[in-house]
């Protein structure tokens, strides 16, 4: 079932879409929709003069969304451009166009990198091991984490601050928020929650920098082809909507999605990112109260996001028993520290 975020397009649809953004010269050979996501409506093509893009539909006006899910389509595009100038060696897709039209709405449209992702990797059952991909991901990350905004949090109106402390806080409120409109039921207290991050508000302040995170590196948004060796390498990261400035720890949560990465101090995501890290990564107590909130922030909005994307309790009980599970964990992790 698709997401109510995301609308049902069709082959001429897309057409009009390439041709609004690449001239009417632009014909489309053949074409169908990306699955994977719940957001927005994707649709690969193939044009007539042998390129291939993307067609990225954004949800209609007037759709209900998350506090954070406002104008992404436009952060997807601002991203991509601010990634291709300044950190050129990290592969993300290049825009072609971001356009806005009457009856479609707001879309954007770029190039379709090489590979899939790593999630597609996995469900295919193949036996290469994926570390040399995941690997190269730590790298772009540590590539990324080099460049500095100028505030924390978003770069538009949604949730920022003068410091981590702050715009993490306006995060977390946020998503509180979201889930009183949306009446979800949480398995612990907006109160306990604020005064979590409140005990561990020492452990955000010691970031000081606002490096540029990409923040959804889970396996599906991660695209890695076979090497002449057969060994997977990276060969883009797309989805980068959601990115904003911060703690760079930030972006070692999504990539071991249920897992805790200051468990695996050996694994290739880390040992790529050390190689390529300004700055030492050290994963001390601070360090890892700050993962936990991290993951507590993730699991919220996994939560949270669920009936905005057509998803209940009852219709998908395994995803929210496992998120309240996890959710619990941090919670009595964090309350020890």
């Amino acid at each position: 079932m698709a997401s109510p975020t995301q609308r049902a397009l069709t082959a001429d649809d897309v057409a009009y879409l390439v041709r609004a953004s690449l001239g009417p010269q632009a014909l489309v050979r053949d074409t169908g929709p990306l699955t994977g996501g719940g957001y927005a409506t994707v649709w690969w093509v193939l044009l007539d003069d042998d390129r291939r893009i993307v067609v990225k539909l954004a949800p209609p006006a007037g759709t209900r969304l998350l506090r954070y899910e406002r104008g992404l389509c436009a952060a997807e595009a601002r991203y991509f451009r601010l990634v291709a100038e300044r950190v050129p060696q990290v592969p993300v897709p290049p825009v072609l166009h971001h356009g806005t039209d009457p009856a479609y709405g707001e879309w954007l449209l770029t190039g379709m990198l090489p590979g899939g992702s790593l999630r597609e990797l996995a469900q295919a059952g193949a036996t290469v091991d994926d570390g040399p991909a995941r690997y190269d991901l730590g790298v772009a990350l540590a590539a990324l984490h080099r460049v500095t905004g100028d505030q924390f949090g978003y770069d538009d109106d949604r949730s920022s601050g003068s410091t981590w402390r702050v715009a993490f806080t306006a995060m977390l409120d946020a998503l509180l928020d979201d889930a009183a409109d949306w009446v979800v039921r949480l398995p612990v207290t907006p109160d306990r929650l604020r005064a979590l991050v409140g005990r561990h508000a020492d452990a955000l302040d010691e970031v000081r920098r606002p490096a540029l995170l990409h923040v959804d590196c889970w396996d599906g948004n991660v695209l890695a082809a076979l090497d002449p060796e057969g060994r997977p390498r990276l060969t883009g990261l797309v989805d980068g909507e959601r990115f904003l400035y911060g703690d760079p720890l930030l972006d070692l949560v999504s990539p071991l999605l249920y897992g805790r990465i200051e468990d695996e101090p050996e694994h290739p995501l880390l040992r790529g990112y050390r190689t390529a890290a300004v700055e030492p990564l050290v994963l001390d107590g601070p360090a890892r109260r700050r993962l936990g909130l991290y993951r507590l922030h993730l699991y919220l909005l996994m939560t949270v996001e669920m009936p905005s994307r057509g998803m209940t309790a009852r219709s998908h009980p395994g995803r929210h028993a496992r998120l309240a599970a996890l959710l619990g964990e941090e919670l009595d992790t964090l309350g020890r520290d």
